[in-house]
């Protein structure tokens, strides 16, 4: 999609030695959606704000990319001209039981489909113009608290900052550096799934989210931009493995028993050789705070798919700690209060659409639950409504 935006200079350990030491208002460590937004709400609000992402953007991401409208005013007042990329506006829910038995609902607040690989790429574009300081290609070792301060270690050089924020994802090494305590838990029914992505051409309707249950699992379909397609399900590790860790096979012997995925895969034109996969995912419960970090987006806590979308989440999280952070640095705000704070607001923004969504999703991928919960959606609409609305947001 030519966007016809400028190409900006970033920061990259590829490029940079080591300088004279900053200390910063506001150091981020990763930069996905919860990152970027956040340090173009910091960064626009005058204060010094660097982020730290280990890859190079435009780079692909694990995800549903179905975005609710919930997030769509948040971010047009950021700068982006949402209405110019002319996205497909998505307002039916199609669900299918592992039989392939179809049940449809309305969505009445709807959502917009956008491919990471676009969306997060214009917000680092933008963050730059707003005077973010971004380091590509950097790797955090670790991330420390001392008198009063954030000493980040990276391969690139050392930063020094106030405060500090973690957006890098699902899980990853860091949280283990700092010993975070759902790392530490044993492999079960709710911290060992896997993700995979394609991009694809199908003659999808733009107007329509299908989710395609299949055994110990479920697929997502909608459409993006340029008239392309994300699908992108969810598995077990067990039902991998149980397939000699080939996703070929798994997909051909589990995914295609449900004759809407098995028309998909055949008939759909498959954009890159390969899926993007993700592996240990975790939906334990996770703290917001740890360490004085203020933990953003899947860091904060892995979303079920079935609780709305979590890029809203994550963006909604990032304008939560966006205002405490404001209340540190211009009304004295403490920083025991301003961690208080976040964590109580994070909790009654979200807390009711994760419980809902991990009951959904427990009557999701069950061969023989699955049918029965869509029979009882689908024949009681007041049910069903109460649902989506438990698992969507209100535009913030």
């Amino acid at each position: 999609m030519e966007m016809g935006f400028q190409t900006f200079n970033h920061l990259s350990s590829s490029t940079m030695t080591n300088s004279q030491e900053t200390t910063y208002d506001l150091a981020i460590i990763g930069g996905g959606l919860a990152g970027l937004c956040l340090a173009i709400q910091t960064a626009n609000a005058g204060y010094k704000t660097v982020l730290i992402e280990k890859e190079q953007y435009p780079f692909h991401k694990v995800c549903g990319e179905y975005i609710s409208k919930e997030s769509e005013p948040f971010l047009e007042r950021m700068g982006l001209p949402l209405k110019a990329w002319n996205l497909p506006s998505i307002n039916q829910l199609g669900i299918s039981a592992p039989n392939g038995k179809m049940h449809h609902f309305n969505l009445p607040l709807g959502g917009f489909g956008v491919s990471r690989y676009l969306l997060d790429n214009q917000l680092y574009q933008l963050a730059i113009t707003k005077g973010v300081e971004i380091y590509t290609g950097t790797k955090v070792h670790n991330i420390v608290f001392e008198h009063s301060q954030f000493i980040i270690e990276t391969d690139l050089k050392t930063f020094t900052s106030e405060l500090a924020a973690g957006s890098f994802g699902k899980k990853s090494n860091l949280d283990l550096r700092l010993n975070r305590p759902f790392v530490q838990t044993k492999p079960s029914a709710w911290n060992n799934f896997i993700g995979v992505k394609y991009h694809i051409q199908y003659p999808h309707p733009k107007n329509l989210i299908e989710l395609h249950n299949f055994k110990n699992g479920y697929c997502g379909i909608s459409q993006i931009e340029d008239g392309n397609s994300c699908l992108c399900y969810m598995t077990t590790a067990a039902n991998l493995k149980q397939n000699g860790n080939s996703i070929e096979q798994m997909e051909e012997r589990v995914l295609w028993k449900n004759p809407k995925l098995k028309q998909i895969f055949k008939e759909a034109k498959f954009i890159y050789d390969k899926p993007l996969t993700i592996s240990q995912i975790s939906f334990q419960q996770k703290k917001r705070v740890e360490n004085h970090i203020l933990f953003l987006g899947d860091a904060a806590g892995m979303i079920p798919p079935l609780c709305g979308n979590g890029m809203s989440m994550a963006m909604h999280g990032s304008k939560l700690a966006f205002d405490n952070i404001h209340g540190y640095f211009q009304e004295n705000l403490s920083r025991r209060r301003l961690e208080e704070n976040y964590e109580q607001q994070w909790n009654q923004a979200f807390s009711m659409r994760l419980n809902t969504g991990k009951l959904v999703q427990r009557f999701f991928g069950n061969e023989q639950v699955t049918g029965f919960f869509l029979n009882i959606l689908s024949s009681m609409p007041v049910i069903s409504k109460a649902v989506i609305k438990a698992t969507h947001g209100q535009p913030f």
